[in-house]
């Protein structure tokens, strides 16, 4: 069976962290309006893809594999990308999926929306009939929020809507990223349900805000609009970034000084968790608690 170009593909699969992360309206349908910011970093997952005549199948090994697996591989955003492609594109060829996990499971880093928009790239680029990317993109937007900025390749953007609306900015000088991941993850649906009952209870309305381009210039001006939504309830749900998150925050506020204001840090918990963050020029010489689960990356 003719494969395209190659009979395989190997694609480098992004973590990304939020540096804004608004939670807006939900409509009908379930789906929640957000605005975010997505800076992607170099800490990335490995997704080979193979096509031609032979059974479909995925495999996931690294690690940052839970001991658990990762259930079922039909379940999987990879295969389900794999399969979305084939059927878009009339492509009925089979399939081998290789991933090697780099990126911490289920922590608000994006993996497995990374490893989603690698597949749909492999499979355009094996494809003997190409779909476009814009349709690449649209595919991706019905994945999961993350998924076209993966598919995009941008390094910073902005995104609204459901995540599918993005405008891709001009790349930040690279920073060094300390990461704090957990063991275990936050239920993405218990956070949005605390978040509703918080806003319940306070009354207060959450719409979309405006914001300038030169707010996404530099970090700087990027520091002084630096927020995460979920942060409001996400230390109820979980004790770790209850923990650690204060702490972190406290560390970016003691280190800061007063010669790289063009360079500042700033310390978040990206997506609805659990991953916390702290993002400097000089991330990789700070003191951390021993007992802190780190990963250091950088932007790029």
């Amino acid at each position: 069976m003719a494969a395209g170009k190659a009979q395989f593909r190997t694609e480098r699969a992004h973590a990304k962290i939020n540096v804004v992360l608004r939670i807006l309206s939900r409509e009908a349908s379930g789906y929640h309006n957000i605005e975010t910011l997505f800076q992607r970093l170099a800490l990335h997952d490995v997704v080979t893809v193979r096509v031609g005549d032979m059974s479909r199948t995925l495999r996931c090994d690294g690690p940052t594999m839970p001991s658990a697996g990762l259930g079922p591989a039909t379940e999987n955003l990879a295969w389900r990308a794999a399969e979305l492609y084939a059927r878009e594109a009339g492509w009925e060829t089979g399939w081998e999926i290789s991933i090697d996990k780099q990126i911490p499971v289920g922590g608000g880093l994006g993996g497995g929306s990374a490893d989603a928009a690698a597949v749909l790239r492999a499979m355009e680029d094996l494809s003997p009939v190409k779909l476009g990317h814009e349709r690449l993109m649209a595919l991706g937007g019905t994945l999961g929020a993350d998924v076209p900025f993966f598919v995009s390749g941008a390094s910073l953007a902005w995104a609204w809507g459901r995540g599918d609306r993005l405008l891709t900015l001009p790349a930040l000088p690279s920073m060094s990223v300390l990461l704090v991941t957990f063991a275990q993850g936050v239920n993405t649906g218990a956070a949005y349900g605390a978040l509703a009952e918080h806003r319940a209870a306070s009354g207060r309305a959450h719409g979309a805000q405006a914001f300038q381009l030169s707010e996404f210039a530099s970090w700087a001006a990027l520091a002084r609009i630096a927020m995460n939504d979920f942060e409001a309830v996400v230390p109820t749900l979980h004790e770790g970034v209850a923990r650690v998150l204060p702490r972190l925050k406290a560390l970016a506020q003691d280190s800061v000084r007063s010669d790289d204001a063009d360079m500042p840090r700033l310390a978040l918990m990206s997506g609805s968790g659990a991953t916390c963050f702290l993002l400097a020029p000089d991330a990789t010489s700070l003191q951390v608690p021993a007992d802190w689960q780190v990963t250091f990356t950088c932007t790029t």
